[in-house]
């Protein structure tokens, strides 16, 4: 996949993130691939686009504070 395609892919996870904190299971359920052409979580992880933090003994997964930048910076 191009760049561009991952990039988009990139935004498109961020802005589902955006609507709320998703458990850490339910992300990788969603966008965790093995193929190498399609790196999209991995690639956020990569970027600190997002972070995990644990809540109330769960695994959380929030839009960091350089990953809502691009996702402004996309708008």
């Amino acid at each position: 996949m191009s760049d561009a395609v991952v990039d988009n892919l990139i935004l498109d996870l961020l802005e589902w993130l955006s609507a709320r904190d998703r458990s850490y299971e339910e992300v990788i359920e969603v966008w965790r691939t093995s193929c190498p052409k399609f790196p999209v979580w991995e690639d956020v992880t990569d970027r600190e686009l997002v972070l995990k933090e644990e809540v109330h003994g769960r695994c959380v997964v929030k839009i960091s504070a350089s990953g809502q930048a691009l996702l402004a910076q996309r708008k």
